[in-house]
């Protein structure tokens, strides 16, 4: 109940705080949300993302979850129903789009999702990179041979699954990265390990790196997860989406914070 109360605020909040871009002064930020994040338009491409969307929902299917992030909100059962699953963890179509927006935008050569769950995310990333390689890690073994499979069928030949626990696996998958050009952040919502992710991978950021955080309003912890990343010295732009919070590390433009809507 307190944790629900506290999304409500903090989604009212948002709402009381967050600008169009005619109030936005930053000529990166204004064209940024002028372009991609209001530019929503439907793809053929998505289709066959949705139609996995679809299958997942109506499964009848239960599988074993190794959960090693702070777990769900309303499932807390080692075995689980996919369907069940894929109502309450997967992300909404419009923000999938978005991230495939982000993708297609910046044009990324490496792109690194922390928490595949089912794959659909990781599938509108590898569609958006069309030119760089989606690495994704998933810690549970049950979920990760779903998100393989959809990974399969997609024919998508730029999105490299990786099965294993953030702290076993990401040290070396970045030994092996020159740099990171996209970061999706979206499998431990928990305040400590979600700025432990992102120290890890500032090793390998760049002033045109995009670090996206997912469910930064998740709880009262990322919250201030996100306060914290918004502080950090090396970043110099944050845009808050309430769902997703995106971090720019621009050295050519003074340090600002933005709340928005899209």
């Amino acid at each position: 109940m307190e944790q629900h109360l506290q999304r409500i605020g903090s989604f009212l909040n948002h709402l009381v705080h967050a600008r169009g871009p005619h109030g936005i002064h930053s000529p990166f930020v204004y064209t940024l949300i002028t372009e991609v994040l209001r530019n929503d338009h439907e793809r053929p491409e998505f289709e066959s993302i949705e139609h996995l969307r679809e299958e997942l929902l109506s499964s009848d299917r239960t599988i074993e979850v190794n959960d090693l992030g702070a777990g769900s909100r309303v499932l807390d059962q080692p075995v689980r129903h996919v369907a069940d699953m894929a109502r309450t963890a997967l992300k909404p179509p419009r923000q999938a789009r978005l991230l495939f927006r982000l993708a297609r935008y910046f044009d990324p050569a490496t792109v690194l999702e922390l928490g595949t769950s089912f794959g659909l995310t990781t599938l509108y990333l590898g569609l958006g990179a069309e030119n760089g390689e989606v690495t994704t890690i998933e810690g549970c073994p049950r979920t990760f041979q779903i998100a393989q499979h959809h990974v399969e069928r997609s024919g998508l030949r730029n999105i490299r699954p990786v099965l294993g626990a953030f702290r076993t696996r990401l040290p070396d998958i970045l030994r092996g990265m020159e740099k990171l050009d996209l970061v999706f952040l979206d499998g431990h919502h928990e305040k400590a390990a979600t700025l432990e992710l992102f120290e890890q991978c500032l090793a390998k950021a760049h002033p045109g790196s995009l670090f996206v955080l997912d469910d930064i309003h998740w709880s009262r912890g990322m919250e201030e997860a996100w306060e914290a990343v918004k502080a950090h010295p090396r970043v110099t732009v944050t845009i808050d989406l309430y769902d997703l919070g995106l971090v720019f590390f621009r050295t050519e433009q003074a340090p600002q914070h933005f709340r928005s809507r899209y």
